[in-house]
């Protein structure tokens, strides 16, 4: 009897692992065709880029500031500007020297240097920057001065577009060009009339806007597009709805998100922002083609179709080669005279290798360039078959032309 309940409970126990042996099978092949159908989905789906809200949208009120400023550039190496050919150079510096207590207007005559250069200085004012804090300026020369190198920016106010003073330059002007000249060459890299001062402006006045005192925000698209302004609203309500179980984003137009924070929202609206910023969008843009016509440059959108047209592209080429023949009397003769006779050739190539070509409706961007291609066509003559398909109604794509 206990022999046969050991045989019982041997068997009992085969059973139970062979069941769960079938159910781990069962489950890996469940688990391995889920996989197989997400890599079929995705692979039937083409991946859209997807850029981060803070690549393709601007948040209202930060912004930068431009500044402006006009100041005079000392040191040089007789380089600088000559005072009868610039006037607002001189007055610049009898001004500059009046108000250091030197005198100069009774002596305009003898005042004859070239070590001095009038310039105008711009900087931009960053983003909430505090009184102290240093920005970088451009210096750029404005008569004729032929090099800054080596030279000293004076103290220069820095305007913005209400007139107020916002920072003040100066500073050693760093140019990374060079002008090298001799008596028959000279060698120039670069302008040597335009240089940067690093951190060489500091702020001196700050700009009224208090960010984390908002309660709501308008976020700028920077290429206005219905489809993107609603995908951003909609990314953003996504990521909060988790912890504020609310809609706090709608499109207000193709160009501008409407954010609003609620005053539970730990952080406030600064930390609302820094979680808006890196959510994923995959921005929608429209059929455009872009044409430079001085450059021959051409630029097509993704979403750029056409529909069905035949397509033929033949140059007319007229080649004149000129070779004239020089024709001489015989050496013993006592008469005749050297004269040239004209010879001309004249090829004409029509170029009848080039075949008519038709591309179907609703084809990529990748198919009509591999379409044009074909034909041979440069970038020159695509400009007009893009123009003349246009005309037909074929191209799906508006064309702006610069």
């Amino acid at each position: 009897m206990q022999a046969a309940r050991a045989i019982g409970t041997v068997q009992g126990r085969r059973h139970a692992n062979a069941r769960r042996l079938r159910s781990l099978l069962s489950a890996l092949m469940s688990g391995f065709l889920a996989v197989l159908l997400l890599a079929a989905a995705a692979l039937s789906e083409p991946a859209a880029a997807a850029s981060r809200i803070k690549d393709i949208a601007d948040f209202e009120g930060v912004r930068e500031n431009l500044l402006v400023g006009y100041g005079l550039v000392v040191g040089l190496n007789g380089t600088g500007d000559s005072l009868d050919k610039s006037p607002f150079t001189q007055q610049s510096l009898i001004g500059m020297l009046e108000r250091l207590g030197v005198n100069t207007r009774d002596k305009l005559t003898d005042l004859d240097t070239d070590n001095v250069a009038a310039v105008m200085v711009t900087g931009t004012l960053r983003p909430f920057a505090r009184q102290g804090s240093r920005i970088d300026v451009s210096v750029s020369a404005l008569g004729d001065a032929s090099d800054l190198l080596g030279g000293t920016l004076l103290v220069t106010p820095l305007l913005g577009a209400d007139g107020e003073v916002y920072a003040v330059a100066q500073g050693s002007v760093a140019t990374a060009a060079f002008t090298a000249s001799g008596d028959a060459e000279s060698v120039s890299k670069g302008v040597p009339t335009s240089g940067r001062i690093a951190n060489g402006a500091i702020v001196e006045r700050e700009l009224g806007f208090e960010l984390a005192q908002l309660q709501s925000i308008k976020i700028s698209l920077r290429n206005p597009d219905f489809t993107t302004s609603t995908r951003i609203a909609s990314a953003i309500n996504k990521s909060v709805q988790r912890t504020l179980k609310r809609e706090v984003a709608r499109p207000l137009d193709q160009g501008t998100v409407l954010l609003n924070v609620p005053r539970s929202y730990e952080g406030g609206i600064v930390a609302m922002i820094t979680k808006i910023e890196q959510l994923p969008v995959v921005p929608d843009q429209v059929a455009k083609v872009i044409i430079d016509e001085q450059s021959g440059v051409i630029v097509m959108g993704e979403k750029v179709r056409i529909s069905t047209v035949a397509i033929a592209q033949g140059n007319l080429t007229i080649r004149i080669t000129e070779t004239p023949q020089v024709s001489q009397p015989n050496a013993l003769s006592n008469t005749g005279t050297t004269v040239t006779v004209p010879r001309t050739n004249i090829e004409v190539d029509e170029q009848s290798d080039r075949k008519l070509s038709v591309l179907q409706s609703g084809v990529s961007l990748q198919e009509l360039v591999e379409g044009v291609n074909a034909l041979g066509i440069g970038p020159r003559d695509l400009i007009t078959i893009l123009q003349a398909i246009k005309a037909a109604g074929a191209l799906q794509a508006d064309i702006e032309v610069r």
